[in-house]
Parts: structure tokens; sequence; C-alpha cells
């Protein structure tokens, strides 16, 4: 029974094991589901979605499998204009139109798959109450709670329930691996440094969880509480972002990181500056990167010392001679070295150091602005600025992985 969905949803990459599988199969037998498809939604998805970052897939599958909705993104565009409609004017509108169309036919779904595309390619404003354009209401054969027979219904509800496709709004795909992070998902995998703290020499005051388990297995299941001292913050971060030019499309997602890292109460100690393309002799103390308002980066290797674990984020977007040129600064000083060299130092100083590129992809040879990435995925371990980019510089950061060099 509904092996076909079964399928599915490994096809959408949810890793789906036969254990859970007979596990819903039970459920259903017992009537957990109770004959509603709702019900069936959330129970699969509780028994067989393990992490949120699949709750996206998970949707995807189940419409096209028991509802026929399409799996197609909606543009962002589009999906504001397809909200809130103004009830009053559209319903004067709509009226006018049914009454000129009392005949409407169903329209070919081939025809109108096709209209939906030139329509998508075309428009260029929100419409509500019309006969042509994607909107609302209406009798247009695209959009929603309209009077059409036949069509596209696009995100919303329903007007004549007699739509061929449904084009839905992907509700958790900010919820996916392979997104960018927004400030949530920062701090949920910062949170993962905790484990560099130190217990701190007094009263046994914090619940020991996994020891409880152990003491409570060991005595046969009788309760027996573990307690341990509080622990201690003693991890330190350093973090460089990369300021202007190719980054600006990233400073949302470099002020969400910031915001995380700065909100955190999990760090001993938290030092941001900011840089323009790569480090030269300078760091900047606010993204602006105004000339003279900088510290030396000498003065960061003599004051923050190796422990502290740095973070360096950036696209690495430039011309080899900026990357390997002693003169290659075009905004201030180099100090005597190339920007090369200055990663070096910067890498042999400080233990665990990474790279977070908002636009890692794998690059190809011969394009000689895309040669400093690969010369920096050389020198420092490089991670893509996503989900599950972060998780892996996290667990470098705190040990568990080895350098992906």
């Amino acid at each position: 029974m509904f092996e076909p969905f079964f399928t599915l949803l490994k096809a959408k990459g949810i890793s789906v094991s036969l254990t859970e599988w007979i596990t819903l199969m039970e459920a259903l037998d017992k009537k957990a589901a109770d004959a509603s498809l709702t019900n069936f939604y959330y129970l699969a998805r509780m028994i067989m979605v393990k992490t949120e970052a699949d709750f996206d897939a998970f949707d995807l599958a189940f419409r096209e499998y028991f509802k026929g909705i399409h799996s197609e993104n909606i543009p962002e565009q589009f999906s504001r204009w397809l909200e809130n409609p103004e009830d009053d004017e559209i319903e004067k509108s709509q009226e006018n139109q049914l009454q000129q169309e009392p005949n409407q036919q169903k329209r070919d779904a081939k025809i109108v798959h096709e209209q939906y595309r030139e329509r998508l390619a075309q428009q260029k404003t929100r419409h509500d109450g019309g006969r042509n354009w994607i909107g609302t209401k209406g009798t247009s054969a695209f959009g929603n709670a309209g009077r059409a027979k036949g069509g596209i219904r696009v995100g919303g509800r329903p007007g004549m329930n007699s739509a061929f496709m449904v084009i839905s709004q992907e509700k958790y795909r900010d919820f996916r691996r392979d997104k960018a992070l927004d400030y949530r998902q920062f701090q949920t995998a910062f949170r993962q440094l905790r484990q560099f703290s130190s217990r701190v020499d007094e009263a046994k005051t914090e619940l020991d969880l996994d020891q409880t388990i152990q003491s409570t297995c060991n005595q046969g299941g009788y309760l027996k509480l573990e307690w341990a001292k509080p622990r201690k913050n003693t991890v330190k971060l350093l973090l460089l972002f990369d300021s202007g030019g190719t980054m600006i499309p990233f400073s949302t997602l470099c002020n969400n990181l910031f915001q995380a890292v700065n909100k955190a109460n999990h760090f001993k100690d938290v030092k941001t500056y900011y840089y323009h393309n790569c480090i030269y002799s300078k760091c900047y103390k606010t993204p602006e990167c105004v000339t003279g308002d900088w510290v030396d980066t000498q003065w960061l290797f003599q004051n923050l010392d190796s422990d502290y674990k740095v973070i360096i984020v950036g696209d690495a977007q430039m011309a080899p001679e900026e990357l390997y040129s002693k003169t290659g600064n075009y905004r201030g000083p180099n100090g005597g070295y190339s920007g090369y060299e200055w990663l070096l130092m910067m890498k042999k100083h400080y233990k665990k150091i990474v790279w977070l590129n908002p636009r890692k992809i794998s690059y190809s040879a011969g394009i000689d602005w895309m040669e400093a990435v690969n010369a920096i995925e050389g020198i420092i371990p490089s991670y893509k600025l996503s989900v599950d980019g972060l998780k892996e510089a996290i667990k470098y950061l705190i040990g568990k992985k080895k350098s992906p060099l």
C-alpha cells in the first residue's frame, strides 16, 4: 500500500528506511490516521522525516502523489501579488465578467500551461478580478479564488475547485540544507561551539542528563539524578567579513551572521573586523572600510592569541594580481606582503580557521578572476555559506572533522 509514495520520498532525497515504512503501515492498520488525509500527512511526516531540513522535500512529494500539485516555485513577486485581494472591488469586477461570459467552457490543459508560461514572462503588475493575467478572483485561467472552469491555481485558495493543476508555494523551503542561512539557523549552528565550554570549580548545580540516564539504567530503571558543575564559556571567536563590491548582495546574510554571534551567550569573547576582497596589513573596524578607521593585522596577532577560532566570510572574487602582488591592495597599504602571504600568516598563527564563501561552487581553470578562489581554498579550509556548509565548518572548528584540504 502506498509503495509508489515510498519510492517518491526516496527520489526527493529523504532517507526513509524500511523500518520507518513498516512503522507507518502498522500505524495505519491501527487507524492512527482515522481515514483523514490531513492526519495521514502529519503521521507520515512524524515517522519518516528526521529533520526540518527535509520538510520541504516531504511536502513536494506529498502534494505530487496525493493531490496532483505541481512542485514548482512561484516567483516571489507573484507570491506577493496573489495575496490579500481587495474583495469588494474584485466582486464587482467579477460579477461583470461573469455576465459577459455566461457560457464559459473548460480550457485545454496543454494550451493553458503554455499561456501560463507566457504570462510569467510578460506580466509586470498585480491583477485582481481580471480575465487574462495571473491574479486573484476574476475569470482568468491563472491565479486563485477565481471563477474559471479549469486552469491553473497558483497559490492561495480555490474558487471553482476545477483546476487541473495547482502550483503551490513551498512552505518549508527556507529549512532546506542548501539554502542560505537566516538568523535562526546561524544561532542553531553556533550552539555546537558550546562543547568547548569548561566546567568551573563550583557546586554541582546542573543536571547531567547523560549520566542520569546511565545511572538510572544501572539501577534497573529506578531514577537517579546526577548533577554536574556549571560550564564556563571559553570559546573566543574572531570574525572577518569581506565588505562592499561583490559582497553587497550578501549584506543581509552577513548581518544575520553578525547578529547571531553577538547575541549568543556561549562565547567568552567575540571580535569582528572587516576587509575588502582580501586581508592585508589593516583590518577595518566598520563595514564601510574607511581609511584610517582600522587596526593593524599584526596587532591582531599580538593581542588575539592563537586559541581564537577564526571565521573569514567572503566570496574571494578578485584579480590574481590583487591576491599575489605586494601592491595589489588598491584601498590601503599592503605592509610589504601580498594578500596571499597575509593569509598564510593568518593560517600559521591561528590553530582553527575557516573560510565561508556565499558563492562557493566548482570553478573552472583558466578564468583569471576565479583563480583567487582556488588559491585561497588551497590555504584555508573553505565551505559554502549554507546550512550544511556552516555545520561542517563548525565541526572543523571544534576538532570533530579534518580539514577538507
